[in-house]
């Protein structure tokens, strides 16, 4: 018989689930340290953490633009703070959602990071959001037939009562 024996193949799936969740703690860890520089606006550090060519993008008003004025040092006294009230990872992406401090404005971002580096972020202001992985043609799960793309849901947000009565609704797929 060829290939991995029961055995390795279990092994093999403990050192993915592993690297998977070292991957998630780094990158975590890499936005933690963002948001901290963000707060002390520690703009060499913000820069040291995220790519030249950061892909940026944003859905909500144009007003409260206020983290590309902090990332790109544009502005330095913008009168926002960002703090994460809840944080959530899968390997390179990393789920922070906060909103101010009346609770008048939820912001959700996603990022991904790559070697300890932030590349990419989408921004969402008063927006609910429901993140979703898909899974490979052919995994049936317990809704779909075989054959089906799988969506699960692996990550809602949770946006305060007082934030307007119509929130639109958005699913990021990962």
């Amino acid at each position: 018989m060829f290939g991995i024996g029961k055995s390795g193949l279990h092994q093999e799936l403990a050192n993915s689930a592993a690297s998977d969740e070292q991957s998630s703690c780094d990158s975590k860890r890499v936005i933690l340290t963002l948001y901290e520089a963000l707060s002390a606006r520690r703009v060499s550090t913000v820069h040291s953490l995220v790519a030249p060519d950061l892909e940026w993008w944003f859905h909500g008003p144009p007003a409260h633009q206020f983290l590309v004025r902090l990332l790109t040092g544009r502005e330095h006294q913008v009168d926002f703070d960002f703090v994460p009230q809840s944080v959530a990872a899968f390997g390179p992406t990393v789920l922070v959602e906060g909103c101010d401090p009346g609770r008048q404005i939820s912001w959700v971002h996603a990022w991904t990071v790559a070697d300890g580096i932030v590349t990419q972020v989408r921004e969402y202001f008063n927006t609910s959001l429901t993140v979703t992985r898909f899974a490979s043609p052919g995994i049936a799960g317990p809704s779909t037939r075989a054959g089906s793309i799988r969506c699960p849901s692996i990550w809602e947000s949770s946006c305060s009562e007082r934030v307007g009565k119509s929130v639109p609704g958005l699913v990021l797929a990962i």
